[in-house]
Formats: structure tokens, sequence, C-alpha cells
């Protein structure tokens, strides 16, 4: 499971030493994680800091003082140099005086430095790792902390509105705050960062270098390559399976895309288009169970909902969202006259699963050991190994079939040994990133825990909406939109729900896990929308095309991003349960409203569609979100009939042949 930001800036050109370093550390902290995982459970106040001190120390040797693509330099060095001391401070510093700090009631002037010196390594290690936004936003929660009469910075008081102020807190007890407890920089978020992130990014790290990208790409355009639009499809089923082990969007975006995106513009779709559609249908690699980024694994920490259950309700509605993308680009496909590939360009299904169907075994295993209810860090760690033990017994079968010999025998070792390495390597170094995110998410947490924030932003919510579910669900989108324009998908997913999780469940009375799904699918809207839309410069790279121009065109081919969360909201059953007729009615509707918006977007979807019958859809559609079952029905009634008219008029133009979507 990469991040969102590991992909980014080529490496710049480090010494030898400092790869080695960069290495040795790297496979030592995935040892460390998969020993704590699997063979000896940790504290959190072991496991949290151990893992902040690896991942600080990698920070600050990955990511040089100047950039990475400048030499770091004499200067470079004084200033990291320090800086890594710093940070393997950080990560020891608790876990050594553990006792001490446990039975103390107020901190030692030495706890409150320690303290000070890890906000700020935290801090500057997010702005390389994650960008400058990330950090601007800590600092500002922690200038916030100091506002008030009592605090360090009692003027900030007077520029805030009045339902902000609070007492204001000391710098001592700022600093205990972040440091010495479970509330701060060692709170929730890191903790689910050192724990289930990092041993799924392992897994996708395993994944990676056995080559399962590879062997999912080929089984989607075995699939769908002589459909028309066939790589169109193949991206959007291919981003599909990549998703369910990598979790990022921009991961996605340049593993499939580098395959789909030419044969999209060679088919006959435009760059931007063809750009847009892989970045869309790569936004969904964070919605797909069962990983989901780190998403699935923070909702069942804040939510106590666990792990596979969030994993089973996400299901259909991370389907609802690839079937829109996919029917859009079968639109766009039929629209242009396009056909399929050739036979002999695709790659043939046997042979695909011949050859890769041992890729398949993992992800089985992990879903079973998910459902016979181990927890998730458990899970993660016999998955690795059965990526280890499936990969090893093919490469075997295959040694052994092509004639064994001793020298063959002892070059299977060490390539073997040398991916295990590389995986073990790619694992640390996928996960700083998202720990460096998280740890500053620490920080917006403990400070909203220590001044009541948290509530002041949900009256503030309230206020602007007037109490309107749909106005504040508006507010919920632009606030995420303007987060992820300085945030990583996970971090503004933390900080937005923080804020504005009280209000949704508390004075809306949106249920507490369809609050977090809907806050955790608008988080990823930053991929998506322009003017920073993540996942869609990724895809202009690729295709060779405006940034600009193929994010609005992903922004078209997301649409599912925003509708199918309201869904959520006002059809309760497609997550929560009911009755069975009623969860049949609510997917049914969910499925027909998404059909007819696609059919709005494009002004086509059986054949052309008249603008008078677009203008007629939308209020069946919004009829469809309506909470009343009467206006359900109507709405359902006028859109179905509307969707036939269109289905007979395209089977008058075109004879009597029959008409498929």
């Amino acid at each position: 499971m990469t991040t969102e930001t590991d992909l980014t800036p080529a490496p710049s050109p480090q010494s030898p030493i400092v790869l080695r370093a960069i290495m040795v550390i790297g496979i030592a902290l995935s040892l460390f994680q998969l020993w704590a995982a699997g063979v000896y459970p940790l504290g959190l106040f072991f496991q949290r800091p151990i893992h902040l001190g690896f991942i600080l120390v990698l920070c600050f040797l990955i990511y040089p003082a100047f950039g990475r693509d400048r030499p770091r330099g004499m200067l470079g060095w004084v200033i990291d140099g320090p800086l890594i001391l710093a940070g393997i401070a950080a990560g020891t510093w608790v876990p050594l005086n553990i006792d001490t700090i446990a039975n103390q009631i107020f901190p030692r002037q030495i706890d409150v430095w320690m303290g000070i010196l890890t906000m700020i390594v935290v801090l500057e290690g997010a702005r390389r790792a994650v960008g400058l936004g990330m950090s601007i936003i800590g600092v500002v929660f922690i200038a916030y902390a100091f506002a008030g009469s009592r605090g360090e910075l009692p003027f900030i008081a007077d520029w805030m509105p009045g339902i902000l102020n609070h007492r204001g807190y000391s710098l001592d007890r700022v600093a205990s705050q972040m440091t010495l407890g479970a509330e701060g920089i060692f709170g929730i978020p890191l903790g689910v960062a050192a724990t289930f992130v990092f041993i799924f990014v392992l897994f996708g790290a395993f994944l990676e270098v056995t080559g399962a990208g590879k062997f999912f790409i080929d089984l989607a355009y075995a699939a769908t390559g002589r459909q028309r639009g066939g790589p169109a499809k193949a991206a959007v089923i291919a981003s599909a399976g990549m998703g369910s082990i990598s979790g990022s969007a921009i991961a996605n975006v340049v593993t499939t895309g580098a395959f789909t995106i030419p044969l999209m513009k060679k088919l006959g779709y435009r760059p931007a288009q063809a750009g847009g559609i892989e970045a869309a249908a790569s936004t969904g690699g964070q919605i797909m169970p069962p990983l989901m980024g780190a998403g699935a694994f923070l909702m069942s920490e804040f939510t106590r909902v666990p792990y596979v259950e969030i994993v089973l309700v996400s299901i259909f509605p991370a389907l609802l969202y690839f079937g829109v993308v996919y029917l859009l680009v079968h639109i766009a496909a039929v629209k242009q006259g396009m056909t399929g590939l050739p036979a002999d360009e695709l790659p043939r299904t046997r042979e695909v699963l011949a050859t890769g169907w041992h890729f398949l075994l993992p992800l089985v295993a992990l879903m079973a050991l998910l459902v016979a209810g181990y927890s998730p860090m458990r899970v993660g760690f016999y998955a690795i190994l059965s990526i280890v033990a499936a990969a090893s017994a093919r490469a075997l079968w295959t040694f052994f079939a092509s004639g064994p010999s001793m020298a063959g025998f002892l070059t299977l070792c060490r390539r073997g040994l040398a991916l295990t390495l590389e995986a073990l390597e790619l694992g640390a170094r996928n996960a700083v990133a998202v720990s460096m995110a998280c740890a500053v998410a620490g920080i917006i947490v403990g400070v909203v825990g220590l001044t009541g924030l948290g509530l002041k932003f949900s009256a503030m919510m309230i206020a602007f909406s007037g109490g309107n579910l749909v106005l504040a669900l508006i507010l919920v989108v632009i606030a995420s939109l303007i987060l992820g324009m300085g945030l990583p998908v996970t971090a503004a997913y933390i900080v937005l729900i923080i804020l504005v999780g009280p209000a949704l469940t508390e004075e809306f009375g949106i249920p507490l896990l369809i609050a977090h799904l809907l806050v955790f699918w608008y988080s990823q809207d930053s991929n998506v929308t322009p003017p920073v839309a993540l996942a869609g410069f990724a895809g202009a790279a690729i295709a060779g095309s405006k940034p600009m121009e193929t994010s609005v065109q992903a922004w078209k081919y997301a649409k599912g991003l925003y509708l199918i969360p309201l869904f959520m909201v006002f059809n309760e059953e497609i997550i929560l349960g009911g009755p069975i007729p009623i969860v049949l009615w609510s997917g049914a509707i969910a499925i027909l409203g998404l059909v007819a918006f696609a059919a709005v977007l494009e002004a086509f979807l059986w054949g052309p569609m008249q603008l008078w019958m677009r203008l007629l859809l939308m209020p069946g559609i919004v009829a469809l979100f309506w909470p009343s079952l009467t206006i359900e029905i109507a709405g359902a009634a006028l859109v179905v009939a509307l969707l036939s008219l269109n289905w007979a008029q395209a089977r008058r133009e075109r004879g009597q042949a029959p008409v498929t979507p």
C-alpha cells in the first residue's frame, strides 16, 4: 500500500553510503514491524515511539535538506545530522523512561524539552515527506493551543471569533499533551500507521516486487481488451485490482497508467481523456476493499467497528463507483465509434492465470483470515508469509520443471533473498509519508482534545448550514477539497472527521459509520478535482496532456465519488442493513440513479439523448435521494420511463436490431 507522495519526485543521486544506510534502516524497520506484528506484540508506548524514530531517520536520509533533486553537501549534513540524532532521541526517549513518566504527577523539564524537540522534528519531517501544507496546518493548531489569556500567545485570541476562544495553554502543557500520553503525536493516527498500515504497506511491497501488478493488468486486458474502449475498461478493472493491494491513487496511475494510457490514445481517446479516465479509475483504489488505503484501519479505530465489517459494507459502494466509471468509459467509446483491440495484441486469460494464479492466494488468505476474526495486524503478518510462500513455491516449481542444477538453485536463492530485501526496504520507504502525515495528525488530534475545538467547529458548521443537512454536506465537500490541496488523503480524512464528525452524528443524526465513510469518500476528491488534482496531474504526465484539462476529465469521470456518499446518507440500509426488500430497493435505486446521472452527463445512453429528456431526468434523480419512499418510487418511475424511451428511440434509429449498453 503505497502512499500519495512516495512516487512523485525522482530521487536525487545519493552517496552509496547513504543508500546503504537507507536500505539497512528500512530493512531493520520492516523486520521490527514483522516481529511486533506476528511474534511479540508491544505496548503502544514502545511500538509507536520506536516506529516514529525509525521513520524520522529514514525521512531525513531520503529527503535531504535542500530537496531530493539537489546534492546534500556539507551544509546539508550540518542540518540533517542533528535532525537524524533528534529523530533517534524522539523515538527512544519515552520507551527508555516509561516507568518514570508513568509514575510522575508533573512532567520533568527534560520531558518538556524532549516534547518540544519531538514536535519540531515531526513538523520538519512532514514538510519534507508530505509537503509544506501539512506542517503549516500543524503549526496553526499549535498556535491555536497557545492562544488565550493563559497561553503563550494570548494576542492571537483577539483575532479569532468569540466561539473559537479558549483559556490558552502553556508550552509545558502543550509539549506534555503531545508526547507524554496517547492523545498527541503517539495517539490513534500514528498508532494505526505503526501497526495496521505499515504491515499492509509491506504486504503491498511484497506483491509489487513479485510481479502482482503486471498480473492484474494483464488479467484486465484479457477480460476487456476486445470490447469497445477495451484499454479504458481494462484501466478500470486493473485499478480495482491494484487498489486491493496498493490503496493509493497516484501509485495506481503510475503503474496501470503506464500501460493503459498509451493504448487508450492509440484507440482514439484524446490524451486528456485517457489521463482523466486513468486518474478517476485509480482514485477508486483508496475506496476498494480490502485495504482502502489507511482509511479502513483508521475508521475501525475511531468507530470501534471491526475492520472486517467495514470492509464488507464498503464492497457495494466501491463496486458502484467502478461501475459508474466503467459506464462512462463505455458511453464515450460508443459515441466515438471505437472498437476493441485485435485478439493477437491481447494476452489470453488462460495463459495469464496459468503464470500468475498464485498471486490470488494471498488475497484469498487475507480475506479468509479477516472473516475468521484475526486482528488486522496478525492478518497482515500471515498475508506476507503467504505471498512469500506462494512466490517461493512458484519459483521452485519452475526451477524443477526446467531442469534442476546446483548453480541454478544458488542463483534462485540469491534472487529470492534479493527480492525479499528489496520488498523490506520498499515497504519501509513507502511508509514514510503516511507515517509522517499521521504523526502531524496526532498533533491536530491532541490540540482538538485539549481545547475542545471539535465542538466549537461543530457549532460553527450548524450555524453556517442553518441546520440544513444538504448545506452541511456541501460544507463538508468544500472543506475536504480545501484540506486536500495541502494534505494527503489520509491526513485530510483524519482532520475533517475530527472537526465535522461530532456535528454530523450528534446534530444531523447521521450514524457514526456512515459519517466516517462520507468524510473518507469526500477526502478523495483532491485526487480528481481541479485546481489540485494529484492523480489527474500524474495521468497528464503520462498522457502528455495539459494537467488542468486532464483534471477536468478526471473530475467528470469520478462523479460517483460525490453521489454515492449521498446515497449512504439518505439510504442508510446500503451500509447498516435492514429488511431485505428495503436493502434491495435502496441498492436498485442507487444503481438507477447513477446510470441516469451518467446519461445526463454524457447526453447519451442507448443513443443520443435530447435536451428535454436530460432536463426531466434531473428531478427524477433528485427524487431518488429523497428520504421518502413515495417520492423515491415516483422518481424511479420517471427515470425508468425516460431511459426506456431513449432505448426505444435508439432501437428505432438503428432498425430493429437489439441495442446493448
